[in-house]
């Protein structure tokens, strides 16, 4: 067998993985692109070991035993990533990435001025959006 053939289903399993990345927006898709992405590296690893130790007589198969390291990181990786996105779905009710990037930077679901509006004590319309109260209104709020 040639070393196009894999070499190409490899090309087509890395693309396939690397749009499911970009493009989806659940996590668990998102840990099985990458996966796929890892197996596209796998595929290459064997058949280039099998190219290699037909040309110069190896019988190291290196790139297999790499191959089987990197089985066993992307199982214990996908372990991780399963229990990081369950913990996260229990906590916020989601498992939609754009969703907890805007809550992981502070963005608020009731608009720009937050939940109280525009005119709420202590925002400064001029300063922005995230202004704080003088210290003499601190010191009061908490007397």
């Amino acid at each position: 067998m040639h070393l196009v053939y894999p070499a190409v289903l490899a090309a087509l399993l890395f693309c396939t993985g690397l749009y499911g990345v970009l493009a989806r927006r659940n996590a668990i898709l998102v840990l099985m692109s990458v996966e796929l992405m890892l197996n596209a590296v796998n595929l290459n690893l064997v058949a280039f070991d099998v190219w290699l130790s037909r040309t110069a007589q190896d019988k190291l198969h290196s790139g297999q035993a790499l191959t089987l390291f990197t089985i066993a990181i992307a199982a214990a990786e996908i372990g991780i990533g399963l229990a990081i996105v369950l913990a996260v779905y229990r906590a916020r009710g989601t498992s939609d990435i754009d969703k907890l990037r805007d809550s992981a930077e502070g963005h608020e679901p009731d608009g720009p001025d937050g939940p109280d509006g525009p005119d709420s004590p202590g925002s400064d319309p001029a300063a922005g959006d995230r202004t704080e109260p003088p210290a003499a209104e601190k010191a009061e709020a908490t007397a």
